[in-house]
Formats: C-alpha cells, structure tokens, sequence
C-alpha cells in the first residue's frame, strides 16, 4: 500500500460499553491495521443497539476514513445486529470479503459458517464486520488484508484495474 490510509475500529458490545469488562477486540485489530501502515485515527466502543450502531458508522463515514471495521455484533443473538446496521448505511455490498473470511475461518473452525458478517461501502468507505472476539477478530482480518488495500487503492480514486502486474 503506497498510502497511509485512515481507519476507525467499532466494537460493538454492551458489557464492554458497560464497562463490564475492558475492549480487548478493538485495540488487536488496530494493532494489526496499524502494523500494515494504515492510521488508526480512532477507536470506540458502542452497545449492541442498531441506532448506535448505524450512528457510529454514519460519523465514521463523515470524517472520510478509508476503512471503518466493527468488531462483534455478528451471530446468532438477538442482540446481533452489526449486519443489519451495516447493510442499512451502506449503498452498495462487498459480498467477497466476508465470504472470503468465512472460508478463511472455517479452516480453524466450523463455527465461522455461523457467521452473518457482511461488508459495504458508504460513499468512498469501506465497512467490514468482523467478529467479536480478538483472536477470531484478527485471524478473519489478517484474511482479508491483501486485496482489502487494493479495494482501497480503487474506491479512493487509485487505478482501476484489478489485474495482476504482468497479466492481461
């Protein structure tokens, strides 16, 4: 990546927005953006509400950061509405990402086809979900990294060719 792209990490969770125990989600996966050049302008924490949800990705969207990741939100409780929150501030989808993530996944455990993460662009942002815990957080993002910065390079106006130096 030749630029040093803005990020915002959301986790989404009401004990650590509580205060019930300490975000330890957020702060791994802005390790991990920050370890591979992108500029961590911001982390948060917001309860599992979908108006909170949504807000917090509308404000992210407004300081025209590249990339906004969520952490959590994205099973099977009711209380997961990550996705829903997403989809619904999003103009277009990214159906790749998570799908590569699931599969990623998957090969550690069956549990990520459980997953409902989705991803999207708002305006010239790209949003993914991720899931909840740190490590399965990280493992998920860490999949996804590579062509994440080239997707990047294309919504922020670089050139539009997704073909490999040297193919035709």
């Amino acid at each position: 990546m030749d630029e040093k792209y803005r990020a915002i990490v959301i986790t989404v969770s009401d004990r650590a927005s509580a205060g019930v125990y300490e975000d330890g989600t957020g702060p791994a996966v802005a390790a991990l953006l920050t370890e591979r050049g992108y500029a961590v302008i911001g982390t948060r924490v917001v309860p599992d509400e979908r108006a909170d949800i949504e807000a917090a990705l509308v404000e992210s969207a407004e300081k025209d950061v590249a990339l906004v990741l969520t952490c959590g939100g994205t099973g099977f409780s009711p209380r997961d509405v990550t996705p829903e929150a997403t989809e619904a501030v999003c103009e277009r989808r990214v159906p790749g990402l998570p799908e590569a993530m699931r599969a990623a996944s998957a090969r550690i455990t069956d549990r990520a086809w459980l997953s409902r993460a989705t991803a999207g662009i708002r305006e010239r942002t790209l949003v993914v979900n991720l899931p909840g815990s740190p490590r399965a957080a990280v493992e998920n993002l860490e999949a996804v990294v590579g062509p994440l910065a080239h997707g990047l390079d294309i919504l922020r106006g670089g050139p539009a060719t997704c073909a490999r130096e040297g193919q035709q």
